[in-house]
């Protein structure tokens, strides 16, 4: 078994946890300071104040494009498929992530995330193009 692809995986992993950190870090603000009660976001959080939202949102996105990322890792590592090309995509993958998640729980600028958005999915898309190319 390689190690070449289980780093950027448990980085990716972390950086869940740190996300869903943020998330209840903000959410817990609100509710101190008094921006919303928690019967007005029992049901649904749109009461919540943009700041915990957008932390929110950005944890939801973990659940989305991650998924194929883990599961391209672990196809990767069933083939062999591991070499310093899918290592080095695995890992710009995960720090557009990163840079994804500042820029959307911070300036939220839509042009530059949506820019960085597109290298991370680039680089899933070259992942599981090099796990196909192995396998035929």
């Amino acid at each position: 078994m390689t190690l070449k692809l289980i780093y950027p995986t448990l980085a990716m992993i972390f950086w869940i946890f740190v996300v869903g950190v943020i998330m209840a870090l903000r959410r817990k603000a609100a509710f101190t300071s008094g921006a919303v009660r928690p019967d007005e976001v029992a049901v649904s959080t749109e009461r919540y104040p943009v700041p915990a939202r957008l932390a929110a949102a950005n944890f939801t996105n973990q659940f989305e494009t991650p998924v194929i990322f883990f599961a391209v890792v672990m196809i990767a590592m069933e083939t062999g498929a591991t070499g310093y090309a899918m290592a080095l995509l695995a890992w710009l993958y995960v720090a557009t992530r990163v840079i994804h998640t500042f820029i959307h729980v911070g300036p939220n600028a839509l042009p530059l995330r949506g820019a960085v958005y597109g290298i991370g999915i680039i680089a899933l898309f070259c992942m599981w193009l090099g796990v196909l190319i192995s396998v035929l």
